[in-house]
């Protein structure tokens, strides 16, 4: 830095925390001890001219509100993977889908209220297994939009207790663009 503008504070501790991350080249210590001096050394701030006193800000009263207990079913739940012989017999036909939604087309913010509303009721009508066609996307390269957040709405507290699992479709529903979502059993539901 011979012969330029020497740095400020800031620029020299920027440049400090920069210089300890890089690897030394022989010959090239002396530069660094020197700049590591010239940082050590601290520059006296200027005194403040005649300081306004400011009132304490008021303390704020924190209470603690006790949250109630969760019970097994309210706390976070992780949707486990769709058996392999479910899976199989849905893609073999032998089990049959009871329901399908097509969300292709659709703005996020419309599909994720259609798809709540759709799950809702054929959790509602005692269905168990459900065809969620997202649709793949429509750039090359890239997944499509519904495609990557519905299984993201799967992990909301709204979805949450609605869905058993779910999984990729087999290539004759749909593929990488449709979902086999299974459906939670309803409270006291036993078949």
């Amino acid at each position: 830095m011979k012969g330029g503008r020497k740095l400020g504070k800031d620029e020299r501790i920027l440049w400090g925390k920069v210089a300890r991350t890089t690897r030394l080249i022989s010959g090239r210590v002396e530069d660094l001890l020197a700049f590591e001096a010239l940082e050590a050394e601290v520059e006296p701030e200027p005194a403040p001219k005649a300081a306004k006193i400011i009132p304490a800000f008021p303390q704020m009263i924190v209470e603690t509100v006790s949250q109630p207990l969760a019970t097994d079913a309210e706390k976070k739940r992780i949707h486990s993977p769709m058996e392999k012989p479910v899976k199989r017999k849905l893609t073999r036909g032998r089990l049959p889908l009871e329901a399908r939604i097509d969300l292709h087309g659709m703005f996020q913010s419309e599909a994720h209220a259609v798809l709540l509303d759709f799950l809702i009721r054929a959790h509602e009508r005692g269905l168990r297994h459900v065809l969620v066609i997202t649709g793949k996307g429509r750039s090359m390269g890239s997944d499509g939009a519904l495609k990557r957040a519905v299984p993201m709405w799967f992990s909301k507290p709204e979805y949450r207790y609605l869905i058993s699992s779910y999984e990729d479709a087999s290539m004759n529903h749909g593929g990488d663009g449709a979902l086999y979502v299974r459906l939670a059993r309803r409270r006291g539901d036993t078949s």
